[in-house]
């Protein structure tokens, strides 16, 4: 029995705020990954095995092994897919090419700020309420485009911030407790 179990023989309750365990496309490349290192591993011990028989330690040869150099494309797609990364990255993409998928004008107004990958939802800012109208009148259509581009489930939902409004200055002509242009901020 381990440390987290309780005596009942019950699994202990997870915690809601811990990460979420990976599923579909994940678990899937997760599983994959596990049987190639488990099938290069047969292969290493085996050629191991060969190469101690002909009394010699390890011998460079005409195949490819884990000591060859690899281009830097190559090496950073495999720390992506071993360090599980590339959903933020997928994001990060998106984050940059920004104004081709919402076009032009909205960009110039709406900003991605970031990416909470334990809800799945992508948080805009805008300068202004009328964009933030019309963001929130475009999202159920780029959600569908950003999951389309990302992989189905990447984006659940575009959560999108209202402007803060200006810095309030106080001086001689300015009333006391006023809150400032509110029909174009809040």
């Amino acid at each position: 029995m381990s440390t987290d179990e309780p005596a009942s023989g019950e699994p202990a309750p997870r915690n809601p705020k811990k990460k979420t365990e990976p599923s579909g496309v994940d678990l899937a490349r997760v599983a994959l990954r596990a049987a190639r290192e488990q099938a290069r591993a047969r292969g290493d011990a085996a050629r191991d095995k060969k190469q101690a028989r002909r009394g010699g330690g390890l011998r460079s040869g005409a195949r490819a092994d884990g000591r060859d150099p690899m281009a830097l494309g190559a090496a950073i797609n495999r720390l992506l897919t071993e360090r599980g990364w590339e959903t933020p990255a997928a994001v990060g993409g998106v984050m940059g090419r920004w104004p081709q998928i919402v076009g032009e004008d909205l960009a110039k107004h709406c900003v991605p700020q970031r990416y909470d990958e334990d809800e799945r939802v992508l948080i805009v800012g805008c300068d202004s309420t009328a964009w933030a109208t019309q963001l929130r009148h475009l999202a159920p259509a780029l959600v569908a485009r950003l999951n389309e581009d990302l992989g189905h489930g990447t984006v659940r939902m575009i959560k999108v911030l209202n402007p803060g409004g200006p810095v309030r200055r106080y001086g001689p002509l300015r009333a006391p407790g006023s809150t400032g242009p509110g029909d174009t901020y809040g």
